[in-house]
């Protein structure tokens, strides 16, 4: 939807599978624009890996590019940041995009002070350890070719420093640099950053369990936006209540109560009496008559016999503090599993009359009895 976007880059210190290659291809031939993956031959950081890259970004002679961190998801307001740099500073100054957050959790993001007028970054800190602004970094920029300079300035100063350090492994460790820490924090406050406030959702995605809540502000958003994406109530078919996506190949039995916030994948087979809500199922899965899935995400190709339960919990933000955001939870608390939503791994097979709760089944397992608050291996 931008004018003008001319190439697509994925970065990341992940060895390119078939499955990835497979995804570039389909999404090339579906956007119609070309789509790359570059690996880095070792994890450089949020400023280290566009910099070791930086002749492949300018290649095609652009005048800006986009930066988007692989773990939030938002409305990602573009063409509103191009619109808003044109209007704010000159052709050479970067946008952040930045949202509201509460007093306690701004702690756990970048903070951002800035310019009530010109909306100019005057001070940015990483995760600081006292309160310094709800305006928070969304990992969401708009740069000009002119950034490398300044990252390339931090490579510089971490050479000459690791150069007074005799240390076994200092090339790898001069090319690590954060934009975060590296970067912004000296470009605050030299009229050459600037943040774009968006009331418009935004969320990390630090966890799976972070998918269900993810799931829900794309559902909400396209009752908005493309409204004839989500399933209508019809004469025939299933009871569907709020916003639920099912893909045109799944087959849903009219007696099944589908939603608030349930997405159902290609090929999915749901049968009578189902009850599905708060939950994502992949394509292939199959729910026997009278299942019951709350809070899960179902695996592609699993099966959840008649009558089973198949249960998680919410891992939401506070629903009446409308700058809440989702808290990034550790898998252990205490020695225990933390209770978040349930997930079955792919090629799950759920036997009838069984309840499985908070738990999380990696793939190609056979269960045989209930399951609480528990890894299954």
């Amino acid at each position: 939807q931008v004018p003008g976007m001319k190439e697509i880059l994925l970065m990341g210190f992940y060895q390119p599978n078939e499955a990835l290659c497979r995804f570039l291809v389909s999404a090339q031939q579906e956007f119609k624009i070309p789509i790359r993956y570059l690996q880095e031959y070792a994890a450089l950081g949020t400023g280290g890996g566009i910099y070791h890259f930086r002749d492949q970004i300018l290649s095609g002679g652009a005048e800006a590019f986009f930066v988007l961190n692989a773990d939030v998801c938002s409305e990602f307001p573009l063409q509103e940041m191009l619109e808003f740099r044109q209007q704010h500073g000159d052709m050479h100054s970067f946008v952040i995009l930045g949202t509201t957050a509460n007093r306690t959790q701004a702690l756990n993001y970048g903070c951002i002070v800035a310019n009530a007028g010109t909306q100019e970054v005057q001070h940015y800190v990483e995760k600081p350890s006292t309160f310094v602004s709800e305006i928070i970094n969304c990992g969401i920029y708009l740069f000009t070719p002119a950034i490398f300079q300044h990252i390339g300035e931090v490579f510089q100063r971490n050479q000459q420093e690791l150069a007074l350090e005799e240390s076994s492994n200092g090339w790898q460790r001069a090319e690590v640099i954060r934009l975060e820490q590296d970067v912004f924090t000296a470009l605050a406050g030299s009229g050459k950053l600037y943040v774009y406030k968006t009331d418009g959702f935004w969320s990390q995605i630090k966890s799976a369990g972070s998918a269900i809540y993810a799931s829900r502000l794309y559902l909400n958003q396209y009752s908005k936006s493309h409204p004839e994406r989500l399933a209508q109530n019809k004469p025939g078919g299933p009871v569907i209540r709020g916003n639920v996506y099912i893909h045109p190949t799944a087959s849903i039995d009219s007696s099944a109560v589908l939603g608030p916030n349930v997405s159902i994948g290609e090929g999915v087979t749901v049968g009578a009496g189902v009850r599905v809500r708060e939950s994502i199922v992949l394509h292939g899965a199959s729910l026997h008559d009278h299942t019951c899935v709350l809070n899960t995400i179902v695996g592609w190709d699993s099966t959840i016999g008649r009558w089973a339960r198949v249960e998680g919990t919410p891992s939401d933000p506070n629903p009446n503090d409308p700058y809440a955001k989702i808290d990034s939870e550790t898998l252990f608390r205490d020695g225990r599993l933390t209770p978040s939503i349930t997930i079955l791994g792919c090629s799950v097979t759920i036997p009838a009359e069984v309840v499985i709760l908070n738990s999380i089944v990696l793939p190609h397992k056979e269960l045989s009895r209930s399951y609480k608050n528990q890894i299954i291996l």
